[in-house]
């Protein structure tokens, strides 16, 4: 039987509870998970890409059907890459829809054999993401809740010489 591996692509900056319940479950539906998360020199992020590592890695360390990963440049190009066909995207809203669709025809029209699976997290998680995060954070709001804890302990520790 083949291997069934999928590749959860995003900047993960910071990882969030609506993330790992994305990879929740794609677990059951795939043998195997790659978490990659996006290096791109041209965006600004809060956390370096070696923290969002750590942080994906810490989150997942007991569960050998998670791999960590990063990525620069073309999607398409890494999964051809790593022989890998499948990628897993989370849909929160209707305006999820729009730009995952076009993500997800684009990467079709440059690699065929690519296919998408967008998966609906739990209503919980259906208003949060990394972007609304930073900013309850960056405006001094509490985040425990949305996140794993590691990311609540990496930010403060992060910002403890540079009060915001």
């Amino acid at each position: 039987m083949p291997d069934r591996t999928a590749v959860y692509p995003g900047s993960y900056d910071p990882l969030t509870n609506g993330h790992i319940d994305i990879i929740e479950r794609g677990l059951k539906i795939f043998d195997k998970i790659t978490v990659a998360a996006l290096k791109n020199p041209s965006k600004t992020y809060l956390l370096f890409l070696e923290e969002r590592l750590e942080i994906i890695q810490e989150t997942f360390s007991n569960n050998e059907r998670i791999e960590v990963d990063y990525f620069e440049g073309l999607l398409v190009d890494y999964l051809k890459k790593r022989n890998i066909t499948t990628v897993v995207r989370g849909l929160r809203a209707i305006s999820d829809f729009d730009i995952e669709f076009q993500m997800a025809l684009i990467n079709r029209s440059m690699a065929p054999s690519i296919e998408t699976i967008f998966l609906v997290p739990s209503v919980c998680y259906s208003f949060l993401s990394s972007k609304l995060v930073k900013e309850i954070y960056l405006l001094g709001g509490e985040i425990k809740k949305m996140v794993p804890a590691i990311v609540d302990k990496k930010l403060k520790e992060k910002f403890k010489q540079f009060p915001l």
